[in-house]
């Protein structure tokens, strides 16, 4: 399956592995980056980028709401 992930921001992608690896520790994964994600479950890392999507929704509503 071809992957088309691209950055629309390319600026963005280092905060966006630094925000990566914070919620993959939070979610007991400390050593996230240096895992071989193959022998990760999809349930383990579809955690990792749905947490990452409603950290971001969350953060895009609370600026929308402070405007």
């Amino acid at each position: 399956m071809a992957r088309n992930n691209k950055i629309v921001v390319p600026e963005a992608r280092e905060a966006l592995n630094q925000l990566k690896l914070e919620i993959a520790s939070e979610l007991g994964m400390p050593d996230y980056n240096s895992i071989d994600k193959g022998n990760l479950t999809s349930r383990e890392n579809g955690y990792v980028g749905g947490y990452m999507v409603k950290k971001l929704v969350e953060d895009a509503q609370r600026q929308l709401t402070t405007k």
